[in-house]
C-alpha cells in the first residue's frame, strides 16, 4: 500500500541547522553524510560534524545539525518492468 504524499518543508539555518519534514526512513548516516528516503526522492545532506538530533519517523521529520555544505536530491526511481512483473 502506498502513503500518501506529504508536503514536505527544509528549513536551514545558518548552514548550521536543517529540519526536513515529509521524511520516510534514515538509509545512513554519518559524521560527513546523512541520507533521508523523503516523499519527494533521496535527499543527502553532506557536511561536518553531522548529528541526527531529532528523528521522527511516523511523523515524517528529522533535525541534522553540523557543518551543512550540500543538500542533494536524488529523483525517486520508478518500478521497472521486472519489478512491477514480478511484484
Amino acid at each position: 500500500m502506498t502513503q500518501p504524499q506529504l508536503p514536505q518543508q527544509l528549513s536551514l539555518t545558518d548552514r548550521k541547522k536543517l529540519s526536513v519534514t515529509a521524511v520516510r526512513e534514515v538509509k545512513s548516516f554519518d559524521e560527513n553524510l546523512v541520507v533521508l528516503l523523503t516523499d519527494l526522492g533521496e535527499l543527502s545532506i553532506h557536511g561536518q560534524s553531522l548529528q541526527l538530533k531529532d528523528l521522527s519517523v511516523q511523523e515524517g521529520r528529522a533535525a541534522v545539525e553540523g557543518d551543512i555544505s550540500a543538500l542533494i536530491y536524488q529523483e525517486p526511481r520508478s518500478r521497472g518492468f521486472w519489478s512491477r512483473f514480478l511484484g
